[in-house]
């Protein structure tokens, strides 16, 4: 992994550096997650009324959807960018391709 970069390939498996605060942020977004799916364990386990539930995994949905948003949005603006500038064009290929998976 290069440190000037915070991008590499260990193993061969790619890796990114993430800031503190970019960790922080994606940590805390799936820490609430976590809690809204603990929620709706207990929901049914207090027999809630199905549409109520339902409307709960619905936020959950939409929570991890915004969280896809945020990560796709840092990959674009780092990883992708970068490689175009080199003129590499593999983190292009691969993001149609994960592209092409988000949108099943």
């Amino acid at each position: 992994m290069s440190e000037e970069t915070g991008y590499g390939v260990m193993d061969g498996v790619h890796h990114r550096m993430r800031t503190e605060k970019e960790k922080k942020d994606l940590t805390t977004r799936l820490k609430k997650i976590e809690g809204q799916i603990r929620g709706i364990e207990n929901m049914l386990e207090n027999d809630a009324y199905c549409p109520d539930i339902l409307v709960q995994v619905s936020a959950v949905t939409s929570a991890l959807n915004s969280f896809n948003k945020v990560l796709l949005a840092a990959h674009i603006k780092g990883c992708v960018a970068r490689d175009i500038r080199s003129g590499d064009d593999t983190s292009v290929d691969e993001l149609v391709t994960v592209m092409q998976r988000l949108m099943k």
